[in-house]
């Protein structure tokens, strides 16, 4: 058995079979740390409720975990100036509010491309993406809406395509993808970077949010993820894409790297506060 399937981490995935049906949750599209901070709400009355005003007002899984280490729901209740309840954890919340990251994924499953075939070109995926955008507007997650494929930005005399380029009416800003076959490379956080600046400068609009660069690959190298500009970049990503549901032994190991990335997050959090 997986490090990640141990006993704990089991009876927590059978709590959340039983308290958020499946179809539930793939539709509310909430990550996996808002259900497991959910997971501690014994109340089912509360917990609905704080599922639903998660989704409502966008909260990130750090302002979920606030508003109910604050009592939120209960403190609403028994008030009776409800407003200012309302007023002080929205305040409260401000600063917890979701980053580009809280809307990305990795990996992204893109199973319903059909691509039996190991020796498509990223041409093919393109196309793939193209003929099944709504299954892959579901996968990307909320907010995003297709702008354009193939979209020309000019530097000089030379003229860049992006692959595929969305807007994200929650965080207000673009997203750029750039589709990629094989292993991650630091040329392709490069060339990122540059699509990113330029279309700030041509493409980006006087209230639109920084643009957002995501680097979308069939294999991702951690290496270069801790030892590139992505490490320091908030607005440049790179996510993996498996062209086929996971297989247990895959899902063991992206359990586990998730669990190994939460542990140095808590870390150089704590490193940072120290």
């Amino acid at each position: 058995m997986g490090k990640g399937f141990d006993v704990t981490n089991l009876r927590n995935m059978r709590q959340f079979y039983q308290s958020f049906p499946i179809r539930d949750a793939v539709r509310l599209e909430l990550s996996w740390t808002h259900y497991r901070t959910l997971l501690r709400v014994e109340n089912p009355q509360a917990r609905d409720w704080y599922l639903q005003e998660a989704i409502n007002q966008s909260w990130s899984a750090r302002a979920l975990e606030r508003q109910i280490s604050t009592l939120y729901f209960e403190r609403l209740l028994a008030s009776q100036d409800k407003s200012q309840v309302e007023q002080e954890a929205k305040d409260n919340t401000r600063s917890l509010a979701e980053t580009a990251k809280d809307y990305l994924r990795d990996p992204y499953i893109l199973d319903f491309l059909n691509l039996q075939d190991e020796t498509y070109q990223e041409s093919q995926l393109e196309q793939a993406i193209i003929s099944n955008l709504q299954q892959f507007l579901l996968e990307l997650g909320k907010g995003f809406a297709f702008v354009e494929r193939q979209q020309r930005i000019r530097f000089d005399d030379e003229d860049f395509y992006i692959d595929l380029v969305f807007y994200n009416f929650k965080l207000k800003c673009f997203l750029l993808v750039d589709l990629k076959l094989g292993k991650l490379r630091h040329q392709d956080i490069g060339q990122m970077d540059t699509y990113v600046r330029l279309y700030d400068e041509q493409r980006r609009g006087s209230d639109d949010n920084p643009t957002i660069g995501l680097v979308l690959c069939s294999e991702k190298s951690e290496a270069v993820v801790k030892y590139s500009m992505l490490a320091e970049q908030k607005q440049l990503f790179a996510a993996k894409y498996l062209p086929y549901l996971p297989t247990e032994d895959e899902l063991k190991r992206e359990l586990e790297r998730e669990r190994t990335q939460a542990v140095e997050q808590l870390q150089q959090q704590g490193l940072d506060d120290s």
